[in-house]
């Protein structure tokens, strides 16, 4: 009876044991430090380490949703960034900022147009960061007309060759030169000054340009 015992005993040890050597381990994928299945691969001398998956980066042109050097599809309202060389590329961004125009840094002097980027917050995006500032971005067009180059008509700029026409409010608006916009021009900006004691006799006009020289002399045309 005593020996009938003693190997009872040692049978149920040893089940015992397998059951603690199953409970150890892992399943064939393994398992990462977060609790997330990963694949394993082999090392050194047989030995598996654990790899997690790593993160999918949300697709994008860039890291910065229209960074300088991309492109935009045709409007200036509703758009969306796209490749340069594609069929739907219109303007390419010449300056990009955070904030508004207003409190923002000047665009190029020939900028055509301005983007104005709302912020946003989606799930995620070019970056990753699940964000999109307020901004703007700088816009010129690939392919002419080139509204922002001086006596273009245009642009976000008023600049040194544009031409302009009174309103009648006792402000100036930017037309063609050549006359080809809805009015005529009535006069030409020949330079940018500091003050107005600097610009030449001949001019008839002084128009607010802004920056470094904020005074543009205009002589009637």
């Amino acid at each position: 009876m005593r020996e009938r015992s003693g190997v009872g005993v040692v049978c149920g040890f040893l089940v015992l044991l397998g059951a603690l050597l199953t409970g150890c381990q892992s399943p064939a994928g393994g398992v990462a430090e977060d609790g997330r299945l990963g694949e394993r691969t082999t090392g050194r001398a047989g030995e598996t380490a654990t790899v997690s998956p790593a993160p999918t980066r949300p697709s994008g042109y860039g890291a910065v949703f229209l960074a300088v050097g991309e492109c935009s599809s045709f409007g200036t309202t509703s758009f969306t960034e796209v490749p340069c060389t594609g069929e739907r590329a219109a303007a390419r961004v010449a300056a990009r900022h955070d904030g508004t125009v207003r409190d923002g840094p000047r665009c190029p002097s020939t900028t055509d147009f301005v983007l104005h980027i709302s912020e946003q917050r989606p799930a995620s995006d070019e970056d990753g960061d699940g964000a999109v500032p307020q901004g703007y971005a700088c816009m010129r067009n690939l392919q002419p007309p080139h509204p922002g180059d001086p006596g273009g008509g245009g642009g976000p700029r008023t600049i040194v060759g544009d031409c302009v026409y009174g309103s009648g409010d006792g402000q100036v608006r930017e037309t063609a030169c050549d006359g080809t916009g809805r009015r005529e021009p009535q006069y030409k900006v020949v330079r940018a000054v500091t003050e107005r004691a600097d610009c030449p006799s001949p001019t008839a006009l002084y128009v607010r340009l802004g920056g470094k020289r904020p005074v543009g002399c205009a002589r009637p045309l």
